[in-house]
This record gives C-alpha cells, structure tokens and sequence, in this order.
C-alpha cells in the first residue's frame, strides 16, 4: 500500500489540499479530517489537487459527498484538479463531474474562484 496523505497550502483565501497516494477506507478519514478543519477555520473555498492521488475507492468519493453539501450552504465550493486519467475515469463512471467543477490544473480551479459570477444581464 502506499499510504496516503493530505497537505495544505493557502493562496488568496484559497485552501489547496494536495492529496498523495490511495484514498480508501482505512485512510478517508484524513481527508475527513482536512475537511472539516477547513469548516471549522471558515475556509469554504477549496481546491482539491489530484496530481499525486494514486487511487480512490467508494469511501473516498464518499467524503467529497459528505462535505459538498455544507462548503456550498457557507457560500464556498470544492473544486478538483489535476486528476490523474485513472482516477478521472472512477470520478467520471459515477456522474462527479455533474456535481463538481473538475478542471485541469489547480491553476484553472483558483482562476474560477476568481471569476465573477455570470449574471443574467451579460450577454
């Protein structure tokens, strides 16, 4: 196995949690735990970077599941970047990309942080 760990970086009110290794049963709840630190640090805005995510099982997409809810009604987002196309492929079998912003580089996820959001008056 080869383990699994969250880090955290912070850039312009931006959490970036950089996961690495296998998200599983026996390790979501490290990113549970990264969660729920950021909701209780008022950190609503979070960038979740793939890049170095080797696996993920059910349980993993489950924790995404179990924090999406809560981030939004605190007017924040999760949004997912840099998936490995393995990893993207398990995302994409059960429908993530209807519920979540997944992008391409942790540079795009904060760049659509920064956008305004679209009114209807704009054409």
């Amino acid at each position: 196995m080869n383990g699994f760990s969250v880090s955290f970086q912070e850039q312009d009110g931006i959490v970036i949690l950089k996961l690495k290794g296998e998200l599983d049963a026996h390790t979501a709840s490290e990113l549970e735990a990264a969660f729920q630190r950021c909701l209780d640090e008022g950190k609503v805005k979070v960038v979740v970077d793939g890049s170095e995510l080797q696996y993920i099982s059910s349980a993993g997409l489950g924790v995404f599941m179990a924090f999406v809810d809560e981030i939004r009604e605190r007017g924040g987002d999760i949004k997912i970047a840099a998936l490995q196309p393995k990893v993207y492929k398990v995302f994409d079998l059960l429908g993530f990309p209807m519920v979540f912003d997944i992008v391409a580089t942790v540079e795009e996820a904060i760049k659509r942080f920064q956008e305004p959001k679209a009114t209807s008056s704009e054409n």
